[in-house]
């Protein structure tokens, strides 16, 4: 039940003054009569992640770092260099020596690329992918509660239910 405002009519007297502010009033229950739910549709991405294994093809190749491959290179050059030394002669033999050195790592590389040859080889990898999935849900947002104040019926709008009653403030204010 609603408040209403009134102002003191001019051939009022002093002592039947009316306030212009709204009374606090008093409170009491009254029975809820019907109450529904207010639903709305919400829709909800829910992630999804599907992961596969997956075969991938690398090309090898051989690698100084792999160490059949690194020993070869590095005993070639040892070689290489000994017999660059043994030929060189005065002020050449250093050059010599670094040629052969050279010429001898180069050759062990060789060596060691045919005997552990590139290829393909293959690799599984696993694969991972995320899709969302759409659905709707019904969600309650709120009550429409309808209720009864001395014999009239009034509606109104709640976060929750209730339940039988309802707590309303009854205020009364005099007309003019």
């Amino acid at each position: 039940m609603g408040s209403a405002l009134a102002a003191s009519p001019s051939w009022a007297n002093s002592r039947h003054t009316v306030s212009s502010q709204p009374s606090q009033g008093t409170y009491q229950y009254a029975p809820v009569t019907r109450v529904e739910p207010i639903i709305r549709q919400v829709r909800v991405d829910t992630p999804r992640r599907e992961c596969w294994d997956e075969a991938r093809y690398v090309e090898s190749r051989a690698h100084i770092s792999d160490p059949a491959v690194g020993g070869r290179t590095l005993l070639g050059s040892i070689i290489g260099g000994v017999i660059g030394h043994q030929f060189g002669s005065g002020r050449g033999r250093d050059a010599a020596t670094v040629a052969g050195a050279a010429i001898g790592a180069g050759v062990g590389y060789d060596s060691a690329a045919k005997r552990y040859p590139a290829g393909v080889r293959e690799e599984v990898v696993q694969r991972c992918e995320v899709s969302y999935r759409q659905e709707y849900q019904e969600r309650i947002e709120g009550y429409r509660v309808s209720y009864r104040v001395d014999g009239r019926e009034y509606d109104t709008q709640m976060p929750y239910d209730p339940g039988d009653r309802i707590r309303v403030r009854v205020s009364v204010v005099p007309a003019p």
